[in-house]
């Protein structure tokens, strides 16, 4: 089988670094832009009637998968499991899975219908295969295990110090997703004991910050 793209997601992430771990967790909009053979509006005929949609995209910059096992973040690292037991991004097939939020549909001149998504985590640029639409009765399992993730919450948060000066460097509309992706600790497990500097890509910014374990500093936000 032979998957074509049709559309790409334009998002504020442009290196991989701070992307959400999940998609939901970060209210980052992203922009979906068919390609010419899907712009016809009849393609999403309907789709304003669902407030979540799934997305089946492509990891478009990830290195082969070397095993049948990963070492997820979340765990430090040094944990092994099972590729098909976890979410991590090296597969067999870089095929993603992520459900966002429908904010609604932008009519473009030039690029006829675009979706416009929160809860976004996904590279700029990410080629997307497939949209439908989530259906709560069969996709809701509230009740369900969640292997090692049951001890985590997407309330799970750091503490945060953004000064003000330094928030207002970036656009007002990118300030409530920016606090965001910091409170959910963009560094993975085994880094949160060092004594270093981070920087976090987003729409065009270097987020610069320091932390420890359970906070974050930032410190400076410059013009990439």
């Amino acid at each position: 089988m032979e998957l074509k793209k049709i559309a790409q997601i334009h998002t504020g992430f442009t290196q991989k670094f701070g992307i959400p771990r999940q998609s939901g967790l970060v209210s980052e909009i992203g922009r979906i832009v068919f390609t010419n053979e899907f712009r016809d509006p009849n393609y999403i005929q309907g789709i304003t009637d669902y407030d979540y949609l799934w997305l089946l995209w492509g990891f478009s910059k990830n290195k082969p998968l070397e095993g049948a096992t990963v070492r997820p973040p979340r765990l430090g690292g040094e944990k092994h499991l099972g590729v098909f037991a976890t979410r991590a991004p090296f597969r067999p097939n870089n095929i993603g899975l992520s459900s966002v939020k429908l904010v609604g549909v932008e009519q473009d001149s030039k690029l006829g219908p675009v979706l416009l998504v929160s809860g976004v985590d996904m590279l700029d640029g990410t080629p997307i295969y497939d949209i439908k639409p989530y259906i709560p009765y069969a996709d809701s399992h509230p009740e369900a295990r969640g292997g090692f993730t049951d001890g985590l919450s997407k309330d799970e948060q750091v503490q945060v110090d953004f000064p003000e000066e330094l928030l207002n460097r970036l656009p007002k509309e990118y300030q409530a997703a920016a606090k965001e992706l910091l409170l959910q600790d963009p560094r993975a497990a085994y880094d949160r004991n060092k004594e270093r500097e981070f920087r976090l890509a987003f729409h065009g910014y270097d987020i610069i910050f320091t932390g420890t374990e359970g906070k974050l500093v930032v410190t400076d936000i410059k013009t990439i």
